[in-house]
């Protein structure tokens, strides 16, 4: 590796001798997963939208059932074929999937149906892909390395972020929606190639890999689920995610209905939503690249997987007072900005501790089925608090807030029982320990 290069890292960056080109492939990986989602997401947006407030609830509960699907597909693959081999097949499926759907946005049917099977489909999506991820960074890079290296990875797909957005918001209207689904196929092709550059840097022994190519991990196709309720830390981080997901349906869903209202036109929508993702990227990228791995190397994993939580009870309490389109929108760019900034590298860094099963399978469980039921359940309890209840969105915002302050404390005690688990250099117990 380039000494320039090496010394310009550095500048960013707690890098060590040996970790420069992980950290690279790391970073371009990263970038090209979420640039081609967020060429996708003003799309998904926009049609979530057309479809109408009253469908988020069974667009939701959709794409929850699509998970459940979906998990003992991965548990299947995850335990018949080896690292190598499933995360690239994965990709090529989505690829494929990307075709299809183009080629249906080309003829001339019904096309209210197709949009609703790919917003599920792209909320699906962009889930599982980042999911297998970071389970692949949490496989190859260890704990200590994940607090000082995570948050510059994190910030190749920030830039990602950048990029998908800005391509939506200049081509949506010339292009139209269907042709950007190419690029985001090609991007998928890209991270095949740096999934294959990671694997043979892991089999060649680089410094500070944690192994070679392992062998298929096998095990149950459900254990990703068995694993869970077995554990009380993998517990913890589903209660976690439900607790981030009710906060964040609640915002999407007033987010919705506003951006509904003040446009009518489906390419101005779209190049809203795609404004708002650039804004939000804008700002986590000069965190990321800037703050995030020293903050948590200083500070610990515990104060930041906490931050989020705080942010979300502050950010509740001023909508409450002031429910306006200024504040949400404020509130959704500086809450979006410190989840992927800093609670998105440091709730990884938790999985580091926990047996290579409970990377994949559990930590695909959580992160789609449990993210999307979270989605699903808190869809339908605001319908059924604004709608059947009528409450105002005032007092649903108030309600909002102890919600959030039950989230910093499950992060709290995620955060610790982390340290003790990282600093015993032992994986998380898969049922209760008894005080001796």
């Amino acid at each position: 590796m380039n000494e320039k290069l090496q010394r310009a890292l550095r500048l960013c960056v707690d890098v060590k001798p040996g970790e420069a080109a992980a950290l690279l492939w790391s970073f371009a990986y990263f970038f090209s997963l979420l640039c081609g989602y967020f060429v996708l997401r003003p799309i998904r947006d926009e049609m979530g939208v057309a479809s109408g407030p009253g469908m988020l609830p069974y667009l939701f509960t959709g794409t929850f059932f699509a998970m459940l699907c979906v998990v003992p597909f991965f548990g299947w693959v995850v335990k018949t074929y080896r690292r190598c081999q499933f995360i690239p097949y994965i990709y090529w499926f989505f690829i494929a999937n990307l075709a299809i759907f183009w080629v249906l946005f080309q003829l001339d049917i019904e096309k209210t149906y197709i949009a609703r099977a790919f917003f599920i489909w792209t909320s699906v999506y962009n889930l599982f892909v980042v999911s297998v991820f970071w389970s692949f960074m949490t496989d190859i890079f260890k704990t200590d390395q994940g607090k000082r290296l995570f948050g510059f990875i994190a910030a190749g797909g920030t830039a990602g972020t950048v990029l998908g957005p800005s391509i939506t918001f200049a081509l949506a209207i010339e292009m139209g929606p269907a042709n950007l689904m190419l690029v985001t196929a090609v991007l998928l092709a890209f991270a095949i190639l740096c999934v294959r550059q990671l694997s043979q840097l892991a089999a060649a022994q680089t410094p500070d890999a944690q192994t070679t190519e392992p062998e298929a991990i096998g095990g149950g196709i459900l254990a990703g689920v068995t694993e869970a309720l077995k554990s009380p830390y993998l517990l913890g981080l589903c209660v976690f995610m439900l607790l981030y997901t009710t906060t964040s349906t609640v915002l999407y869903f007033q987010q919705a209905d506003i951006v509904r209202n003040a446009f009518t036109d489906a390419g101005e929508r779209t190049r809203v939503f795609a404004g708002m993702d650039l804004a939000v990227s804008t700002l986590t990228l000069l965190c990321q690249l800037l703050a995030t791995g020293r903050l948590v190397k200083r500070f610990g994993v515990t104060p930041a997987i906490m931050a989020l939580a705080a942010i979300t009870a502050v950010g509740f309490a001023a909508l409450a007072l002031a429910p306006t389109m200024v504040v949400l929108i404020a509130f959704q760019i500086v809450r979006r900005s410190a989840d992927y900034a800093i609670q998105v590298p440091s709730l990884n860094v938790l999985y580091t501790v926990v047996s290579r099963e409970q990377r994949y399978k559990t930590k695909n469980f959580i992160d789609t089925a449990v993210f999307r039921g979270g989605d699903m359940a808190s869809g339908w309890a605001y319908q059924g608090l604004a709608g059947g209840m009528g409450l105002d969105i005032a007092t649903i915002f108030w309600l909002c807030v102890p919600v959030a302050g039950v989230w910093m404390a499950v992060a709290w005690w995620l955060g610790r029982t982390q340290d003790r688990l990282a600093t015993n250099n032992i994986q998380a117990p898969t049922a209760p320990q008894t005080g001796g």
